[in-house]
């Protein structure tokens, strides 16, 4: 009798230790700090159908918190309850940019990762009436004259990428500021300006209609949208650039939720009915994970670092 009540007691233990981490029983919360009908939005709210599909018994939930250039969504993630229950949109923006200028409660270093989504490939393009039209005539300029190059705004992730380029070329760029990349799509189709980093779904209809043209990709090879146009790299230049988007979260979840929360986000990513879907928006998917995920996050966070000290931007966080 005393060794079946000893068994039953086991049990029970076992039951009420495997009761304590049934997580998730209750909703998970993916935090988007920009508003809703954007490209992460609407990313992280395939993200989150996938995650539904491959974490047990998960509802996995959508809210947008905007404001601050994705400084306070950004915020209210790191800030939040280490449960599990919130997470949120990573974006290279609020991580590794805004910390340098001073307009965050955070830094990278408070940040747990979880996984890499996917990024946006960037290229370089020379517009209307520009005085180049490849990379050779466009380094060839800029060796001589620091070229109009216009952005999608002042301490962004274009402006400070072009910034980063010149730096690691040894050539002068004149960056001209825009209210986002569709004013400076516009200014650079109507030859107001020289040069401009876009996205390459932002340039293909007009490299189409033969308004610009593409100058260098800024990525490690040539990409398939543009396989004609040559990489930084490919040319002697080591430099590459993309902007990304992920999962992060408030350090001190427990490891076996941690744990949970990363094989879904692995699993949710490389979900061929999420791929498609993220195709069909013109997004570019990769999987990372957190440590790799990490790694990029903080190499662009120490080159935007040295960059934003060059324009004098800087601003000491915390």
């Amino acid at each position: 009798m005393k060794k079946r009540i000893i068994m039953m007691a086991a049990l029970i233990g076992s039951l009420t230790a495997t009761a304590a981490y049934a997580f998730p029983d209750r909703p998970i919360q993916i935090v988007v700090p920009y508003s809703a009908g954007g490209g992460t939005d609407l990313s992280m709210r395939l993200l989150a159908e996938s995650m539904q599909r491959h974490i047990p018994g998960a509802t996995v939930i959508v809210r947008n918190q905007p404001g601050g250039g994705g400084a306070i969504g950004t915020s209210a993630i790191i800030h939040a309850r280490p449960d599990g229950y919130t997470v949120g949109a990573g974006a290279q923006g609020p991580l590794a940019l805004l910390p340098h200028l001073g307009s965050t409660d955070y830094t990278i270093d408070d940040i747990q990762f979880i996984g890499l989504v996917g990024r946006n490939l960037q290229v370089m393009v020379a517009c209307r009436d520009a005085p180049f039209s490849d990379f050779d005539s466009f380094m060839a300029f800029a060796k001589e004259k620091a070229p109009q190059i216009g952005n999608s705004g002042a301490g962004g992730a274009n402006h400070i990428s072009t910034e980063a380029f010149a730096k690691a070329a040894g050539i002068k760029v004149e960056s001209v500021p825009f209210g986002g990349s569709s004013e400076a799509m516009a200014a650079c189709a109507g030859g107001h300006i020289q040069a401009m980093v876009a996205s390459p779904a932002e340039a293909l209809e007009q490299v189409k209609a033969g308004t610009v043209k593409p100058l260098f990709v800024e990525e490690e090879g040539r990409i398939d949208l543009f396989p004609d146009t040559p990489s930084a790299k490919e040319k002697g230049i080591d430099f590459t650039w993309s902007s990304w988007k992920g999962i992060i979260a408030p350090k001190g979840i427990p490891e076996e939720d941690l744990k949970i929360l990363r094989d879904g986000v692995k699993a949710a990513v490389e979900d061929e009915e999420f791929q498609k879907k993220m195709k069909d928006l013109g997004e570019f998917v990769q999987y990372e994970d957190a440590e790799a995920f990490k790694e990029r996050a903080k190499r662009d966070s120490d080159t935007a670092e040295a960059v934003i000290k060059d324009l004098g931007m800087y601003q000491m966080n915390k």
